[in-house]
């Protein structure tokens, strides 16, 4: 109880310094607010997060009462005429104070397996897309209709504590390595799980030498060979396993990093999601799947550096499914705060609208903080659902 009465009272401090003090002080910064007026930084901050938190898909109706929540009054009209270039590098700015400010859990209650480690730190992104007029500020892919708009989220998160980086924004193009969470200020000891686009052997082996762990799926094509050096037939490997089968390799032609490689056998099911999951993504490239990845798609494959002392070949296996919490998080901001369904024919209220609903997730996140005391087997949907409530 003292614990989460600490953590309720840091959120506080941290709303009325970010939502008050800092939103007013932003506000005249990016020329959002110029002169004295009823409607301050402050209470546009306000009006935009709350409203957008309680109700992900606001009408111009839903945000007057959000105003007068936050103590103006303004017609539909007068808040269209708020969304502005400067009203979303204002929100944009207030954004990225959000994501700075920390909000830790001290005495976290995780599984006995997390505790192994000094922190399990989930690294992912996901992708929002955007009206086409916003491509020069956030640039999407691009396509054959030309040039796209998208912005990536990315995050680290502390799956052993509950505590989030991020959500950090980067155009869509930007590549997965470009996260701006790298491996020197994890601690040693730490426990990294990432997505194969975060895969770069030269950092493993600088985590190797900062003496922190990884678990991370095997990439199809990376070189691997024996601890003597001769090369290692994946296939004909995994030919002899049965169920579950373990050895030790180098990976990579030029990098050779010492890992243990474990290969679960997956169900026919798994499996055909599986080998239809790579057969769409080679679609969408006019490609077709090698017959090399589509028999791999029988088997989950992971490489890890975490001694057998420490984790066995079973513990390996949950841990690198525990990844997919991530996805489960951004699927919640999706469907309960509807972060990708920001409308409208005005582009500028379409980025205030997401600006706002990102800083409703951090708000959402430090909560769950307090509620759940740092224990990862609840509903996050269901805490979504009483946060908008």
């Amino acid at each position: 109880m003292k614990h989460s009465t600490h953590l309720a009272a840091q959120i506080e401090n941290a709303l009325q310094q970010l939502l008050e003090h800092d939103a007013n002080t932003l506000a005249r910064e990016t020329g959002f607010v110029q002169r004295q007026r009823k409607l301050t930084g402050s209470t546009f901050a306000q009006m935009m997060v709350f409203g957008a938190a309680s109700n992900p898909c606001p009408t111009y109706t839903d945000w007057t009462q959000a105003a007068a929540r936050a103590g103006t009054t303004l017609t539909p009209q007068g808040i269209e005429q708020r969304f502005t270039p400067q009203a979303a590098h204002f929100l944009y700015a207030l954004l990225q104070r959000f994501v700075e400010r920390v909000i830790t859990c001290g005495t976290p209650e995780s599984a006995p397996l997390l505790q192994r480690f000094a922190g399990v730190f989930i690294k992912d992104s996901t992708v929002i897309s955007l009206p086409q007029a916003l491509a020069t500020l956030w640039q999407g892919t691009g396509g054959s209709t030309g040039a796209s708009a998208a912005v990536k989220l990315q995050v680290r998160w502390n799956f052993s504590t509950g505590q989030l980086d991020g959500p950090t924004l980067q155009p869509a193009r930007c590549h997965d390595r470009a996260t701006p969470y790298g491996i020197d200020d994890l601690p040693a000891g730490s426990l990294e799980l990432a997505d194969l686009g975060y895969l770069c052997l030269e950092e493993l082996h600088a985590k190797q030498a900062l003496g922190q762990y990884f678990v991370c799926r095997y990439k199809a094509g990376t070189a691997v060979f024996t601890e003597t050096g001769e090369p290692l037939n994946l296939l004909e490997w995994l030919a002899q396993v049965e169920t579950v089968g373990e050895c030790r390799v180098l990976l990579g032609k030029r990098a050779r990093v010492p890992v243990r490689l474990i290969a679960f056998q997956l169900s026919e099911a798994s499996a055909n999601r599986a080998r239809q999951r790579l057969r769409e993504y080679e679609r969408k490239k006019g490609k077709q799947p090698t017959r090399e990845r589509l028999a791999l798609a029988q088997w989950l494959v992971v490489v890890t550096n975490v001694p057998e002392e420490r984790l066995s070949a079973q513990e390996v296996g949950v841990l690198a499914r525990v990844r997919w919490q991530v996805e489960i998080l951004f699927r919640v901001w999706k469907s309960c705060f509807r972060v990708d369904e920001c409308g409208g024919r005005n582009v500028w209220r379409v980025l205030c609208a997401l600006y706002a609903k990102l800083m409703g997730v951090v708000i959402w996140h430090w909560l769950l903080l307090v509620w759940r005391g740092g224990v990862w087997d609840r509903s996050l949907y269901k805490a979504a659902r009483a946060f908008q409530q």
